[in-house]
């Protein structure tokens, strides 16, 4: 069983990223794990790659879940990474 790495991708001034942080810092802390938080409006490349689906969230390095983060879902599918 490993920790997996859970990422949000966010930007400044968004109103769906107060929610993500709110979701995922509950499903990590639910289960005992640690998060990150990167803002992507300095990096052209994750702006150009998730400029329209912002806030994001990554799994190990996979996306999993973009706009409205479904804590169900996370929660599923950062136990499965667990496993794994």
């Amino acid at each position: 069983m490993h920790a997996p790495e859970i990422v949000l991708l966010t930007r400044r001034d968004c109103h769906l990223c107060e929610a993500a942080r709110e979701t995922v810092g509950r499903v990590a802390a639910s289960l005992g794990l640690g998060w990150s938080e990167q803002l992507i409006d300095d990096d052209a490349d994750l702006t150009e790659r998730f400029a329209e689906e912002v806030p994001v969230v990554l799994v190990d390095g996979v996306q999993r879940d973009f706009w409205k983060i479904d804590e169900a879902r996370l929660r599923r599918t950062v136990e499965a990474a667990a496993r794994d």
